[in-house]
Parts: structure tokens; C-alpha cells; sequence
């Protein structure tokens, strides 16, 4: 009896469990290469032939195309890693993927999947339990943000700047956009990259920028003590909802239909300069007859925002978007010190800032090629997040590998509590999280086995420690010394988010295709 189509294929027991493993680890190992301060960048090349170069862990899995059902839910881990905390992409996919190794081991040895994921969720309560007792006391200052920063940029894209330099402008516009209870308005911070000149020419502007155009060559280029207007209104001559045909006998009817018209047209131009709007910012298109009377009128006005530069503009100028002329009330109006339409390279850019624009901002980013601001772009994302993440969180804690080892030993130490097949995955658990501190020690040009056994050893003295890459190589060294923070939720978000994928693979032994 046939129940599946004749073209479905169906792999069960241990090699759906298997072929699942091997698909996850590949993922895994596909990025384990970009981790750490000394990681290798990929370049990815599409069907079309464009390419993208980056190590973000995130960025990579979603353009290598992942079919494999099982290995595209590390891609998932990757994408709500970044969703959730801004980065720790790369972190939680080479953890997924070594659990998923370490689970392949205790499957050949007979223990159950339901044991191992047991065993797995077991290890992550503590391992949350040692993310917990790393926290620093400290309070969360600009020094402190200014470290977390640079330590989520180093051995990122960053153009000709220096993680150094970009950390400066990520704190600056996180606190920028700070309220006083200390949450973090991240939505009012935006990049904006344009190629054509050097990464050095970077910078912050307080206020945002959109990449339009004056509707009128006449329209003033400068406007300070800005009234703004935000429309969601076609100002072009109306049309019938029905097709219509209209006879025209005379020049005389002609001329009426154009005079109304005209009439028309230059209605709308007058009732957005009576109500004393100095900018107009319009989603739909701007007639040029209106554009002309505009201009008459010394109003600049803009046409054809994307819904989210038009959102943008709302908030940061106060303004309330409109959607037909005849309701313009007072309150619909934002506010801005000023306007500037300034040419950048062979493109006219538009800065909307000071007033209430100021109360967002805008981190001008410049590069030479389209690869570079891109990736810088990419870098100052995963930046902008963690810093916001510390900020209101208020928990850091040391980087470069120590917080892991620290959670390798407290599972380590826990295993020996727990009775059963399920102290074996907890152990197991313990050995993939060493993953980390072996890959960052591989990365630097460090033999890993080595590199691990110096970290255990003086972390049993009782020091805190993780590996600096130094020159051509790295070392066993105090994260702290050298202003290596990560904030804790990124750590918990990883383990979490790891175990959770890895868990859900473990538990599948029957794969059904269908044709």
C-alpha cells in the first residue's frame, strides 16, 4: 500500500539523525573560520554575480542559499541572534553546530536523543547560572561602552578607521538617543552610507538624512527654522475612477479645461504656503506645475519617500503625516533648526537637522567601493545593538573567550551532581562549549590544545582569562587589561538560542520529502 507520493522520499532512525548532524556541523564549520579578532572574511557570489564580502555570521547563512531543512535552522539561529542582541551571529552557530558533533558522539554510544536534549537543557540552566556570576560590578560608563564597542568592530570590516576611532561615534549616538530612564530609542539611530570617498570621511550627524532632491531646480537649498510637512497626498491633476471621454468643440472649452486645470494645481501649491509650511516632504508624486508654484512661493518640497524615510522624517521633525490637504492643522507640523541640500559626490543628499530632528541621529557612513561601506555598514549595525543592549541591560562582562570557559568549567562541575545517561550530555555539553576558546586560539595562529590548557590552568589560580591576539600570533591574558567586554546578554542569547536549534535536530528521526 502507497501512502507517501511515488516521488517523496523518505530517511528515518539513525540516518535522518545523521544526515541532519552532518548538515548542521557543515553550516557550522562554514563560519567558524570569521570568529574572533583575527577571523577570515567570505566571499559570497550569487546566481546573478554579485558578491558580498564580510565575516558576519548572520550575513553569510543568509547568502549561501541554505536548502537543507535541519541546516537552515542554524541560519535561523544566526538571524535571531541578530535580531535579539545585534550580534554573537558567528558565536551561536559554531555552538549550535558543536553541540549537534558532541550529541553525534553519545548517539553512537547508545544514549537516547530524549536524554541527550534533557541533558542539553540542563546545561544551559547553569551555564545562564555562570553567564550570570561573570557580570562585572561596574558601572556601565561611556569608557566601559566605548570598550564593548570596539571589542564587537575588531577584526570586522571597518574601512581605513580603526575599531577605535568608529567606537567614539557608536557611543556618542547611542547616548544620543538615551532617556532618562536610561532606554535606548534604537530605531532613531540610522546609517547612511554613501560611496566615494575615504572611510576617514565617517561621521555623526545629529539629525537624519535622506537621499532626495529638491522637485524644482528654483526651490531655496537652505532653510533654517524649518516648518515641516509630511504628506501621503498625489498633488497632480485628479483622475476619473471610470474610463471617460470627454468631446472638446472649441478652443474656448480648451482653454476653460486647462484653466481649470491650472487652477487646480495651483490651489494645492497656495494652501500648503497659507498654512505657512516652509519643506514638504511628499510620498507621492509632485506635478511640475505645483513644483513651479512652490517654488514661486520659496517652499521646498521633496516627492516619492519610501514609507520608511517618511516615518523617519515624521519622527524626527514632530510632524504628523498627512492625508489630504483640506484636514492641515497646526499640530501636523514638525520643526527643524535646518535643512540643507548639499551635494555629495555626483548626488544631492538632504540633512534634516537640530529641533526636534535632533532628537535623532544618523551615522554618515563613506567608503571607496561599495564593498567597503557595506561591511562597514554591517559593522556599525552589530555595534549600534550591543551598545544599546549594555546600556540598558547594565551587564558586561570579560570577552575574548573567558566568559565560555568559565561556563565550560561551571557545567563540568555540575556534571558530576547529576545522575545517569544525562550527566554524559552535560559533559558533552561542557566540551562543545570549548569550542569557542579552541576556534579563538586557532584563529590567532595558536595551537588550540596548548591554548586550552593554559587558559584551564591559570583560570584554576583563580585569574580571569581569555586570548589577546597580540602580532602574528596570540596569548593567555587578562580580557580586562585589555578592554575586552561583551554585554551578557548577547552570551545568554547565544547559549540559548544554540542549545534550542540543536536540541530540535537531535529530536528528529524521520525526514519526509515531498517530491
Amino acid at each position: 500500500m502507497f501512502i507517501l507520493a511515488e516521488d517523496s522520499q523518505r530517511t528515518h532512525g539513525r540516518d535522518a539523525q545523521s544526515s541532519n548532524i552532518t548538515a548542521g556541523k557543515a553550516v557550522a564549520e562554514a563560519v567558524r573560520t570569521t570568529l574572533g579578532p583575527r577571523g577570515m572574511d567570505k566571499m559570497l557570489v550569487d546566481s546573478t554575480g554579485d558578491v558580498v564580502i564580510t565575516n558576519d555570521g548572520a550575513t553569510i547563512l543568509t547568502e549561501m542559499d541554505i536548502e537543507h531543512p535541519a541546516a537552515q535552522m542554524l541560519v535561523e539561529v544566526a538571524e535571531t541572534q541578530e535580531e535579539a542582541v545585534g550580534d554573537g551571529t558567528t558565536t551561536a552557530a559554531v555552538l549550535a553546530g558543536q553541540l549537534l558533533a558532541q550529541a553525534e558522539d553519545l548517539l553512537e554510544n547508545d544514549v537516547h536523543p530524549t536524554t541527550i536534549v534533557e541533558g542539553y537543557y540542563e546545561a544551559a540552566r547553569i551555564a545562564r547560572e555562570a553567564i550570570d556570576e561573570q557580570v562585572l560590578d561596574a558601572t556601565v560608563d561611556d569608557d566601559t561602552l566605548h570598550k564593548v564597542a570596539e571589542s564587537s568592530m575588531t577584526g570586522k570590516g571597518t574601512g581605513g578607521l580603526t575599531a577605535d576611532q568608529l567606537a567614539e561615534t557608536v557611543v556618542s549616538a547611542i547616548r544620543h538617543v538615551e532617556d532618562e530612564d536610561g532606554h535606548v530609542n534604537r530605531d532613531d539611530v540610522r546609517v547612511f552610507t554613501k560611496v566615494g570617498a575615504s572611510s576617514n570621511a565617517t561621521e555623526l550627524v545629529e539629525g537624519i538624512i535622506v537621499d532626495e532632491e529638491p522637485v524644482h531646480d528654483e526651490m531655496p537649498r537652505h532653510v533654517t527654522d524649518a516648518s515641516v510637512l509630511v504628506l501621503d497626498v498625489e498633488l497632480d491633476v485628479r483622475t476619473a475612477d471610470i474610463d471617460a471621454e470627454y468631446q472638446v468643440t472649441s478652443v474656448d472649452q480648451l482653454t476653460a479645461a486647462m484653466d481649470a486645470e491650472e487652477s487646480e494645481l495651483r490651489k494645492y501649491a497656495k494652501t500648503i504656503a497659507d498654512a505657512d509650511a516652509d519643506v514638504v516632504f511628499a510620498t507621492d508624486d509632485i506635478d511640475g506645475r505645483v513644483a513651479s508654484f512652490l517654488a514661486e512661493e520659496g517652499v521646498l518640497a521633496f516627492e516619492g519617500l519610501s514609507n520608511s524615510d517618511a516615518r523617519a522624517i515624521a519622527t524626527a521633525t514632530g510632524a504628523r503625516r498627512v492625508g489630504a490637504l483640506d484636514d492641515i492643522e497646526s499640530d501636523d507640523f514638525g520643526h527643524v533648526d535646518a535643512i540643507d541640500v548639499r551635494r555629495v559626490g555626483d548626488d544631492q543628499l538632504t540633512f534634516v537637522e537640530g529641533g526636534a530632528a535632533a532628537s535623532s541621529v544618523t551615522v554618515f557612513v563613506r567608503g571607496g567601493t561599495e564593498h567597503v561601506v557595506d561591511e562597514l555598514e554591517r559593522t556599525l549595525e552589530d555595534a549600534l545593538d550591543v551598545v544599546s543592549v549594555a546600556v540598558e541591560s547594565g551587564e558586561v562582562l570579560p570577552g575574548a573567550g573567558a566568559t565560555e570557559l568559565a561556563i565550560a568549567a561551571a557545567v563540568r562541575d555540575a556534571a558530576s551532581g547529576i545522575e545517569g545517561r544525562k550527566q554524559l550530555a552535560v559533559e558533552a555539553f561542557a566540551d562543545a562549549v570549548d569550542i569557542i576558546p579552541r576556534t579563538l586560539a586557532e584563529n590567532t595562529g595558536m595551537d588550540p590544545i596548548d591554548a586550552l590548557v593554559s587558559l584551564r590552568a591559570r583560570r584554576e589560580d583563580g585569574d580571569v582569562v581569555g586570548l589577546i591576539s597580540e602580532g602574528e600570533t596570540g596569548r593567555v591574558d587578562d580580557p580586562l587589561a585589555y578592554g575586552i567586554l561583551d554585554p551578557a546578554d548577547v552570551k545568554r542569547e547565544a547559549v540559548e538560542s544554540a542549545t534550542e536549534a540543536a536540541t530540535m535536530i537531535l529530536r528528529i528521526d524521520d525526514v519526509i520529502a515531498a517530491s
